[in-house]
Parts: C-alpha cells; sequence; structure tokens
C-alpha cells in the first residue's frame, strides 16, 4: 500500500504579512508568494531620491495629490502587499491612503531595478500592477541609464518607450517632462 502526500502550495495573507518578524528585512507578497529583497544599495537610493524629489516638487506644486517612496505598504489584495520604490497617487483617489498602509493601486509605480529584482519587476509585479490597474509603471535601469514607460490601455500595459541617458520622456498621467540625464 502507498501513502501519496498532497504537496499544499502556502499562500500567505495580509494577517501573515503582518505577523512577520521586525528584523530589518523587507518582505513582499505577490499572489501569495512571500519575497524578501535586500536592503538597497547606495545608488539605488540616489535614483530614488532624485526621482521622488523631481515628482514631490512638481504634483505638490500643482496640487496633484501624493508621492511615496518605500517602506510603506501597497494593499492590493489580501494575498498581494508590495513596497514599490516610488509611486503616486492622484488627488481623486487620496481616499485610498489610510493611517498604516495605501489599500488599492497607485495611479503610478517606479521600481529600480537590480540584479536581485529585476526578474520580479518584469514579470510579477508588472503582471500585479497591470492586473491592479496601475495606469504607469516605470521600469529603472540602473545599469543600462534606462527608463521604460509603460501605460495601461484597454487593461493591458503598452511600452510608450525605453528611453536612454540622453532623452527624456513625458508622463502621460502627470503632464511631467523627465530628462534622464538629471537622473542618472
Amino acid at each position: 500500500m502507498s501513502v501519496s502526500v498532497l504537496k499544499e502550495k502556502v499562500r500567505f495573507t495580509y494577517e501573515d504579512y503582518v505577523s512577520l518578524p521586525d528584523n530589518g528585512k523587507r518582505y513582499q507578497v505577490i499572489e501569495g508568494e512571500i519575497y524578501m529583497v535586500p536592503a538597497p544599495a547606495p545608488w539605488h537610493q540616489d535614483i530614488v531620491g532624485k526621482l521622488f524629489v523631481l515628482l514631490r516638487t512638481f504634483v505638490e506644486a500643482r496640487g496633484l495629490g501624493k508621492v511615496y517612496f518605500a517602506p510603506c505598504d501597497v494593499i492590493l489584495s489580501e494575498e498581494d502587499i508590495v513596497q514599490p520604490d516610488i509611486f503616486f497617487i492622484s488627488k481623486e483617489r487620496e481616499h485610498i491612503i489610510t493611517e498604516k498602509n495605501i489599500q488599492g493601486a497607485p495611479d503610478i509605480v517606479i521600481e529600480i531595478m537590480s540584479h536581485f529584482t529585476a526578474k520580479l519587476d518584469k514579470t510579477a509585479k508588472l503582471k500585479l500592477y497591470e492586473r491592479s490597474g496601475v495606469k504607469e509603471y516605470w521600469l529603472v535601469d540602473p545599469d543600462r541609464k534606462e527608463v521604460e514607460v509603460l501605460t495601461l490601455k484597454r487593461g493591458s500595459y503598452e511600452s510608450m518607450g525605453v528611453f536612454g541617458i540622453r532623452q527624456s520622456f513625458e508622463s502621460g498621467l502627470l503632464k511631467l517632462r523627465v530628462s534622464l540625464k538629471e537622473i542618472f
């Protein structure tokens, strides 16, 4: 007589996530699967800082909404909890901002990729942000000094282009022109 063992995949929820130890590590949950990423490198933080200041200055001067940076929990579902590097929430959608976290999809998400996070950023997070209704997704590649801008059209992302260090691009949502030589 043989015994078969059913291997059930453990799915993490928001309740599991908040009970993780506060050990300085960064955790995210995507489709119930937990991911841990190391602390960002100084070059990563430099890019985050430049983009954050650019966006926040632009957004606040025009009263367009709020800009945040990680770590800040964004709850997209009970099994999808992320900490985007930078994100924008429009004034019309500020109701998703709570005292503890963000309850819903930001309008713009920006991820600065590293060799630890690039695959996750380009696959699982891209699908999650697309499914959740994030209107613009910027994938920043510091090694190549490029940014790909994806916009949500009829429920799917379309690439608006990959822009290099000598180029600039305009956020379709914010109407903000970003010169990449100022970021890299």
